[in-house]
């Protein structure tokens, strides 16, 4: 059910629609070198963005991490981005705020409530990847 509202809410995404946040995260694979597409909440925060992936380290992820790169989508719109991996040490605050603003849609994935203090999120940050995304 899940794989069909993404694929869905990716559709409606290509079409330009969505929220600020929302675009359609592209990357080549790590092996197929095609192109792979998925769904995401970009996190603008303290003059930074970033992507968090809340269901740990998925194929995006792994795929994110060998190219180096990704790109965003929304409608016509593509922007491409190199990737940063952000520490454990640095995560826990990104972390807060992403739960905090993106509760609805992602709060199934933390084992903390939105509205958890930071340094709850100090034990869980290594389970969840965050890049800081840089203009390319």
């Amino acid at each position: 059910f899940e794989r069909i509202l993404n694929k869905a809410f990716g559709a409606l995404l290509g079409l330009g629609i969505g929220l600020r946040h929302n675009y359609l995260l592209e990357v080549r694979g790590r092996k197929t070198d095609r192109l792979y597409s998925t769904p995401v909440d970009v996190l603008e925060f303290k003059g930074r963005r970033f992507l968090v992936a809340p269901r740990g380290r998925t194929q995006w992820v792994r795929n994110a991490e060998a190219a180096g790169e990704v790109s965003l989508k929304r409608g016509v719109e593509r922007r491409r981005f190199r990737v940063r991996i952000v520490s454990n040490d640095a995560k826990p605050e990104i972390l807060k705020e992403y739960l905090d603003r993106f509760k609805l849609t992602v709060q199934r994935y933390f084992p903390l409530e939105a509205g958890s203090e930071s340094g709850a999120f100090v034990k869980i940050a290594e389970r969840y990847p965050v890049f800081e995304l840089l203009e390319v």
